[in-house]
């Protein structure tokens, strides 16, 4: 099978973390990325707050192609 590649991915995705409600804890930015297993998509890493305490999440995301490992 050969390996899936999307000529129209931009080069980055900002991935926003929000309640239902719509309340907005932050955003990252996620960077295209080739990982060591041979797929390709995007990474991100980094904080995001509670707004009412002030409280800190890490977040790290992997978003994957389907099909793009080699």
């Amino acid at each position: 099978m050969a390996k899936k590649v999307d000529a129209d991915a931009p080069q980055s995705l900002i991935v926003e973390f929000k309640t239902k409600d719509g309340e907005v804890w932050g955003s990252l930015i996620a960077d295209h990325r080739e990982f060591k297993t041979g797929s390709t998509g995007f990474y991100c890493n980094g904080k995001v707050k509670n707004p009412k305490n002030g409280y800190a999440y890490q977040v790290g995301s992997n978003i994957i192609l389907i099909g793009s490992k080699e």
